[in-house]
């Protein structure tokens, strides 16, 4: 499948999410392996197949026959007018939007006839081209601080994030599936079996591989005072995590360890963030980052670190407990996960040095030192994941 059409077909999941459908990565990864068995030069095909993979609730046909139309149709001056791609707050909004009377509105968005499947706009590079509005942000705003946005650029920021698929580097499990790669294991029980069933001649080797599960990706942030310019924008990002995978674990901490997976479940942001903000007892404080990870390795790490997880931890290492427990608890923790990468906001400014003693004590267990500062930093995390 042509790069662009399958980086549009990314962009359209993440427009219809902006509508209130509820559309995992896999469904639209899916949806792309599933495209290669029709034709998409016909129109039909490719529109009744996308409304087969993303539409479960008939009261959605229309909905998405609409934002189909709009998206594809090459022409994004409606989608720009409304604001979907930078100022839309709710589902309502766009819905009230698309569902106007006077399709004269529509057409002047769409150039189509609402009522009929669209036809797929050519070349796929053009279409690219146009679809750029939808969802890159200016690239000054790529590259600026996170303590440096403005109200409205924070809120572009957490859609921006919102809409990032983060995919969970996999393992290879104890168990073994059918394979067609003859490197794999030989499957001697199947082998057998088959060739009984030919007279016990061996025709044809079977053969198995292991198979591959998401690891699970543990992550702690720290909320405390010398991290309040960038937590506002890392709640929204660990609430994307926690919304792509259910083997994602969150923890914070400031002078205390607090759990937010449950919390972060929650399908709708605003109640999801309602509710951190009642659990969490301790924003914007002190920091003790010892006393927070002896905590977790105590009463969490056997629950959660298990089938080589990944930890995440998110801190600038300003740590006011003691330094020697500091040292202890990153020792034991790092036994148990297969990689730490710790994300430091700090480490985005040029003459950032690793002065602060939280740091020093932690780089020899870090296997990743990154930064987390800019939105194109986020970007570079889930290349890194």
């Amino acid at each position: 499948m042509d790069q662009f059409f399958l980086g549009n077909l990314l962009r359209f999941g993440r427009f219809l999410r902006l509508l209130g459908f509820h559309i995992s990565s896999d469904q639209i990864y899916d949806l792309a392996d599933g495209l290669a068995y029709i034709d998409l030069v016909r129109r039909d095909d490719f529109y009744y197949a996308a409304r087969s993979f993303f539409v479960h609730d008939v009261g959605q046909i229309d909905l998405f026959e609409r934002a189909f139309s709009l998206f594809w149709s090459g022409n994004l001056e409606f989608l720009v007018e409304f604001g979907a791609a930078s100022r839309v707050t709710s589902r309502r909004t766009l819905e009230d939007d698309l569902s106007e009377s006077d399709e004269s509105v529509l057409r002047r968005g769409s150039g189509l006839d609402i009522a009929q499947p669209p036809e797929l706009p050519q070349p796929e590079a053009d279409l690219d081209k146009s679809l750029k509005t939808t969802y890159s942000p200016d690239e000054v705003l790529r590259h600026k601080d996170i303590s440096q946005f403005s109200e409205l650029e924070l809120e572009q920021a957490k859609r921006i994030i919102h809409n990032l698929i983060w995919r969970i580097s996999t393992r290879p499990s104890r168990r073994k599936v059918r394979a067609l790669k003859r490197d794999s294991y030989l499957d001697l029980r199947r082998t057998v079996r088959n060739s009984l069933d030919l007279g016990g001649e061996i025709v044809a080797l079977e053969w198995r591989q292991r198979k591959e599960k998401p690891r699970p990706l543990v992550v702690i942030c720290d909320i405390s005072g010398s991290m309040e310019r960038y937590s506002r924008l890392f709640l929204h990002f660990l609430y994307a995590l926690a919304q792509e995978s259910q083997r994602v674990e969150v923890f914070v901490f400031g002078t205390r360890l607090t759990r937010l997976t449950p919390e972060l479940r929650h399908k709708g942001v605003d109640q999801a963030v309602r509710r951190t903000s009642q659990a969490v007892l301790d924003w914007s404080g002190g920091t003790r980052i010892g006393e927070s990870l002896r905590t977790f390795n105590y009463q969490w790490a056997r629950r959660v670190l298990g089938r080589g997880a990944v930890l995440l931890m998110i801190s600038d290492g300003w740590d006011r407990g003691e330094i020697s427990l500091l040292d202890r608890e990153l020792a034991r923790l790092r036994r148990s996960v297969s990689r730490l990468i710790w994300l430091n906001p700090l480490l985005g400014s040029p003459d950032y040095q690793p002065l602060v003693r939280g740091i020093q004590i932690a780089l020899p267990y870090i296997d990743e030192f990154l930064p987390l500062h800019n939105l194109d930093s986020f970007e570079r995390l889930k290349e890194s994941l």
